[in-house]
């Protein structure tokens, strides 16, 4: 069992050792940590006559077994800080996200491990603009949780609770009114789609988003027990049922979402996988395309697709590290008008800066509309590249620092090599194909994507590099 502390918050697998696994005294321990940090930045950003103005923070959880434990642990320690939650109750990422501005709230916390396993849960934590906090920001967190230093209130100043269940709506017509989303168009299409919510909070929100459009929905796994019914992570070998059912109820194609729906897979008509990293391929040629242009932004380890529609509409594209953190980072300063990383997540600055499978869904399906094409038309029609995600897992004794380090020194002088980058791992790029390697943020592994004009040429380079790791392991 793991634990896992960093900049981008607190994840881990339940029960177990205390500091060794995401136990209740390390859920108090981390949400009091953020709280104290929340008090000291809200007291910062206000002058002393209205520093001692109540400080509010927005909470939601995924549908995961242990979530209403631990949001009833984290939910009680901010109030004993005397700091006011607001609970969505059942919601998603993007949905919090949405709520802290609208709120006026000085951060939230989304309690989810995304993509990961059911004995995993973890704090993602966000700030006053409900967006996830920077590495700076996360350090002092880690710092404050360590040295333990915070101060509890009063009987007379605890902070107070309240239900809110009005998000699900709020931000479904958020979505509805982007300018960009052609309401109109989507019904008149008459589309029908499976939907995968994976036993969580997906099950509730994209069905809801689809009735308003209109959009005859077949659900699969939309109840929202937190039994996971497959592997949350929305990769073809996953999603088999999906795919089938696709192809038996004859729908337009299929959504995957994961746990907390800040990622989007597609499913053409005939089982096919769209592919999670032409999700954001095709959601940003719908937006370039009826801007004129613009700029975009993915990260290391996304398609080079990105990259060619970008320049297709005559726009610019920059590569971040991995981390929707980073990303939104680079978008802000590149002044990005569509975003995001090639696991599906889509960051469209007109609605808010987080990954939000809604506002995929719903630009995707604008994109359909508009298009007069099937599925399967609109995926072919993109540049053709195929991508093979492998991993490798870790052990205490494992450098992975050294491991990176010799790779790039070893490929740096390869005559093959068109480039070798090291802002994030280590990603090397030849005439017609990549790979990158990372060390996880969320789990004990290294990450190995790469991507080739064939499937054969993708999974032979990631054998070939696996190969190559374990030797120098060994």
């Amino acid at each position: 069992m793991t634990l896992i502390k960093s900049i981008s918050g607190i994840r881990g697998t339940i029960g177990g050792k205390t500091a060794d696994n995401l136990t209740p005294i390390d859920a108090v321990k981390f949400a009091s940590a953020y709280g104290a940090f929340i008090k000291k930045r809200k007291s910062n950003m206000n002058d002393s006559e209205t520093s001692s103005e109540q400080v509010k923070v927005v909470i939601g959880r995924d549908a995961r077994i242990s979530g209403k434990m631990i949001s009833s642990l984290v939910t009680n320690t901010l109030v004993g800080l005397g700091i006011d939650v607001i609970d969505l109750g059942l919601s998603t990422t993007p949905t919090v996200e949405v709520a802290v501005p609208m709120e006026n709230a000085d951060g939230g916390i989304i309690l989810t491990a995304s993509h990961n396993p059911k004995q995993w849960n973890a704090l993602k934590l966000l700030n006053e603009k409900g967006e996830f906090l920077n590495g700076a920001e996360g350090e002092q967190i880690l710092e404050l949780a360590e040295s333990e230093d915070f101060s509890f209130a009063d009987v007379d100043d605890l902070g107070t609770y309240t239900k809110d269940h009005s998000y699900l709506e709020k931000h479904i017509q958020a979505v509805l009114d982007l300018e960009l989303v052609d309401v109109e168009a989507i019904k008149k299409a008459n589309f029908k789609v499976v939907v995968d919510g994976v036993n969580s909070t997906g099950g509730i929100f994209i069905p809801a988003l689809l009735k308003k459009l209109n959009v005859a929905c077949v659900e699969l796994y939309c109840t929202p027990n937190g039994q996971f019914p497959h592997n949350p992570e929305p990769l073809k070998e996953h999603l088999t049922d999906i795919s089938n059912l696709v192809v038996k109820e004859k729908a337009d194609f299929g959504i995957v979402v994961d746990p907390d729906v800040d990622r989007l897979a597609l499913v053409c008509e005939d089982g096919s996988m769209f592919g999670e990293e032409y999700t954001l391929v095709a959601c940003a040629d719908y937006v370039l395309g009826k801007l004129g242009g613009g700029n975009t932004v993915s990260n290391l380890s996304s398609s080079r697709a990105l990259r060619d529609i970008t320049e297709k509409h005559g726009g610019t594209y920059t590569a971040s590290a991995v981390g929707e953190v980073n990303v939104v980072i680079k978008m802000k300063e590149t002044n990005t008008v569509i975003g995001g990383e090639g696991n599906g997540g889509i960051i469209y600055p007109a609605s808010h800066y987080g990954r939000d499978s809604l506002v995929g869904v719903a630009l995707f399906l604008s994109h359909l509309a508009n298009s007069k094409m099937s599925c399967k038309e609109l995926r072919d029609s993109y540049p053709s590249y195929f991508m093979s995600k492998n991993k490798i897992q870790l052990t205490p004794e494992i450098d992975v620092d050294k491991i990176l380090e010799t790779m790039a020194s070893t490929y740096k002088s390869d005559p093959e090599i068109s480039g070798v980058n090291t802002i994030d791992g280590v990603k090397i790029d030849f005439a017609e194909e990549w790979i990158h390697l990372r060390k996880s943020n969320t789990e004990p592994i290294i990450r190995i994507y790469t991507e080739a004009k064939s499937q054969q040429a993708a999974d032979d380079l990631a054998v070939r590099f696996i190969n190559e790791i374990e030797a120098i392991i060994k």
